[in-house]
């Protein structure tokens, strides 16, 4: 059975004029899908745009 890889995603973003930072982990097929699906979380969570969003890591963890 295939088993998709788990991405962690580090970062920040804009909230008031402060950085929050943040850590996602996520299951994804690819990296690319990874940081879209964390946009997409942190976006539905936090009703940010993605500019005010910075990732600034992506490593896999399987």
């Amino acid at each position: 059975m295939f088993r998709m890889p788990i991405f962690q995603v580090r970062g920040a973003f804009k909230v008031d004029h402060k950085d929050r930072r943040f850590t996602k982990i996520v299951e994804s097929n690819s990296e690319k899908n990874a940081i879209e699906k964390v946009y997409s979380l942190l976006g539905s969570e936090h009703r940010l745009k993605r500019g005010k969003i910075r990732i600034e890591e992506v490593v896999i963890l399987d």
